[in-house]
């Protein structure tokens, strides 16, 4: 990596857990495919569309309120989509449990997130993406593509994660940002 992007790289060894295991994408879905566009309904009910966020890395990660690391790992996420910008990376955590009480009593602990919190009782959307364990992440590129599927975490992965997101990301605006937080 290039000086500038080492500012970057701290910011996120700094709030992330990364992911241990990259995954072949599931049902149907492979690196550089489009991806469906519906993403569930938002905290207010709006429907939430992959297409929306075009120009954007999204980080889609699926969970439940009975996987420890799931919650370990999204207050990570709230945290990395803080720092980055939500212009920039857009997070869509969405939740597979079958119980509405479960969900809702997350979902209000959360209440201060600014990461999209959507849910998928049904697993549609899991089934679509391959979802066999949990969590499970799919990165998206800007133009809506996969790029990388990944379940589970390890601190020994993390320069990967790091150089996945700088991959995603446009090298000038992670440099531009990293030296407005600085500042």
């Amino acid at each position: 990596m290039r000086n500038g992007s080492g500012t970057f790289r701290n910011l996120i060894a700094g709030a992330v857990l990364a992911l241990v295991v990259a995954m072949p994408a599931g049902a149907g879905f492979g690196v550089g495919d489009a991806l469906p566009d519906s993403l569930g309904k938002d905290r207010d009910g709006n429907e939430l569309s992959l297409a929306a966020q075009h120009g954007k890395v999204v980080v889609m990660t699926f969970w439940a309120s009975w996987c420890g690391y799931c919650l370990q790992e999204l207050p990570i996420l709230e945290s990395l989509q803080r720092r980055v910008g939500k212009e920039h990376i857009e997070v869509v955590a969405i939740n597979v449990d079958k119980h509405y009480r479960d969900f809702i009593a997350l979902r209000r602990r959360l209440k201060d997130f600014e990461l999209d919190i959507t849910r998928d009782a049904n697993e549609h959307l899991a089934d679509a993406y391959g979802v066999k364990g949990l969590p499970h992440m799919v990165l998206v590129d800007k133009q809506g593509r996969m790029a990388f599927t990944h379940v589970g975490y390890s601190e020994k992965s993390l320069p990967n994660f790091v150089n996945e997101i700088n991959g995603l990301l446009n090298e000038n605006v992670v440099a531009a940002h990293a030296q407005a937080t600085a500042r």
